[in-house]
């Protein structure tokens, strides 16, 4: 028996607001089919469906029979982002791989620009998850009114708001912040490697000699000084600096 959507709240008040502030070079920009004027336009949207869902796509992730009906027209780019999703790249590489929890907060993020509003909405789609699989969550995000309110039938999505009026720095990107593997997958598959194929080259005898001035020939001389020994880190872990801290006077 399918479950329906558990109940989530915003994880604050204006999550659902409107951002209004001026715009900037920043800002997300739109890759939408219905402005693809020629086959390289068209190759464009292409490769930011392709990022957005697989961050990067190698030859054989590629589906040429989906890129072939889309640039005739025959799919939108919703059902292009559909297929994606359903197929065995994303199965094999990334939901074989990690929790309901992670698949369901990838999902959103990918399909939805933006973060899940806290555990209760990971909690809520990994029981869609659990009960239909990934084409039920994956139709159910697509065939959502916010989804189609942001994207549409023929734009990609995008990172939304990344962006933040109060700070210097916006968010994170999503491949950043929600990496293919978890950790658990990442330490049996011995993720990440430094993998050097160059000669290892060593340093000569006379570079190994110690000719005076390295400071850790002087370590045990300057321990043994009077002021080093009176004081402890007891001494200085009782000092209030914070009220030692200067402070403007307002009206100066």
């Amino acid at each position: 028996m399918a479950l329906p959507l558990l109940k989530y709240a915003p994880i604050s008040q204006n999550a659902r607001v409107e951002s209004l502030r001026v715009g900037s070079d920043e800002d997300p920009k739109a890759v939408s089919m219905d402005k693809a004027m020629d086959r390289e336009d068209q190759n464009f949207v292409i490769e930011a469906a392709y990022r957005q869902i697989f961050f990067h796509a190698f030859k054989v992730d590629r589906d040429r029979t989906l890129e072939s009906q889309l640039r005739d027209g025959q799919i939108t780019v919703r059902d292009f982002i559909r297929s994606l999703c359903l197929s065995d790249t994303f199965t094999r590489s990334f939901y074989n791989l990690n929790s309901n929890y992670r698949v369901a907060r990838h999902l959103v993020e990918k399909l939805l620009g933006r973060k899940t509003h806290g555990k209760a909405e990971e909690i809520a789609w990994s029981a869609v998850l659990m009960t239909r699989g990934v084409k039920g969550m994956v139709d159910d995000i697509l065939d959502s009114q916010e989804y189609l309110e942001a994207f549409g039938y023929d734009t990609v999505p995008f990172h939304r708001n990344r962006v933040v009026g109060s700070r210097d720095l916006g968010d994170t990107p999503f491949n950043i912040t929600s990496p293919r593997y978890d950790a658990y997958y990442r330490n049996i598959l011995g993720f990440p490697q430094v993998v050097y194929t160059g000669t290892a080259r060593t340093l000569p005898e006379r570079a190994r000699q110690r000719r005076g001035g390295y400071p850790e020939d002087y370590l045990s001389w300057v321990r043994g000084l009077p002021a080093m020994r009176a004081s402890s880190a007891s001494a200085s872990a009782d000092i209030d600096y914070l009220a030692r801290v200067p402070y403007r006077s307002i009206g100066r």
